[in-house]
């Protein structure tokens, strides 16, 4: 099912690009971390969880948070959506990604679109130690396109009572296309850096890692095409960046999901063209596109007064996650 969504864009931030930089450049939060867990993966690799529970009861609904290419739980969309979810009176945990955590992760692969076994792993864990507190699990951008995904492979999967992803790259290869083109070279360039900023501490590293000979080129890869196609593909066991983008990318998994699951797109996104966003047909009865024709990449910046902005996203993911809890509390 398709609606429209309610967000109001605010009238000085109407431009898509202002909606998706304007955060990064002006909004000061810091993530209301209590404490920073180690998770040691059965491969010998690890991730860390970073909780925000502080005063909370364990047994209240836990929310569980993916973040983006390049972020952590230090980015302004999941710092303000920690500091909402604990507002709303529930729990809080950032899955950081491999490598994406306070030091480089022990093996030569991180993480990618398609990546997850690490978040199976680690919503089996949680269930086991938590059987009867309720959890949902909200995906920003990449981290969208890995809840989903999941969500599709794990169909008939209890763990979870909901999801919501937003602003998703649900057809990778187009999304890379769009990203190597005109303004969103800018973001490219950024997320990239980022990327390539991991991988150069590992060759730093030198003899710690069994890296594969394309990783020497990572410095001089500019676009997610070649990136995807020396680095990722190779270190992530895909044959090449066209397998990668086919298999990760989540458009597939969406008629497949059979848990309840809001998404959350605007069809300005610049990271990405209308033709990734999914139709109805593509949807699960269980799944529901909610989509504004403003909003840009996590952006969704409300507020009449400039310089004064609100954030959409901060209300309407706990307000859709107070409907779900409702029938466990």
């Amino acid at each position: 099912m398709i609606i429209e969504s309610a967000f109001r864009p605010a009238w000085w931030l109407a431009n898509p690009h202002a909606q998706t930089i304007y955060p990064t450049l002006a909004r000061r939060v810091m993530p209301p971390i209590s404490r920073v867990e180690r998770l040691d993966l059965p491969d010998g690799d690890f991730i860390e969880l970073a909780w925000g529970d502080k005063g909370l009861k364990s047994n209240v609904p836990l929310v569980i948070l993916l973040h983006g290419l390049g972020g952590s739980a230090y980015s302004t969309y999941i710092a303000g959506l920690m500091q909402a979810v604990n507002q709303q009176g529930y729990r809080a945990v950032v899955m950081l990604f491999r490598g994406a955590g306070s030091e480089p992760n022990r093996l030569p692969r991180a993480y990618h679109s398609g990546e997850t076994s690490d978040l199976n792993w680690v919503l089996n864990l949680l269930a086991e130690r938590e059987p009867d507190s309720p959890k949902a699990a909200v995906g920003i951008s990449l981290g969208g396109n890995v809840l989903l995904k999941w969500l599709g492979e794990q169909s008939n999967q209890s763990i979870l009572q909901s999801g919501v992803a937003v602003s998703v790259p649900f057809k990778l290869q187009l999304a890379a296309d769009k990203m190597n083109q005109g303004f969103a070279r800018l973001y490219q360039a950024y997320l990239l850096r980022e990327m390539r900023r991991v991988f150069s501490q590992k060759l730093a590293l030198g003899g710690r890692y069994q890296l594969p000979p394309t990783l020497s080129e990572v410095n001089t890869l500019r676009c997610f095409w070649t990136f995807d196609d020396k680095v990722t593909a190779p270190l992530h066991g895909f044959q090449n960046v066209h397998e990668y983008y086919r298999e990760a990318s989540s458009a597939q998994y969406l008629c497949k999901i059979k848990t309840p699951t809001l998404i959350i797109h605007a069809i300005d996104d610049p990271f990405m063209t209308p033709e990734v966003v999914p139709t109805a047909d593509e949807l699960a009865p269980e799944v529901t596109l909610e989509l504004s024709r403003r909003g840009g990449h996590v952006g969704f910046i409300g507020g009449q007064v400039p310089g004064s902005p609100s954030y959409w996203l901060d209300h309407r993911v706990p307000e859709y996650l107070q409907l779900i809890f409702k029938d466990y509390s």
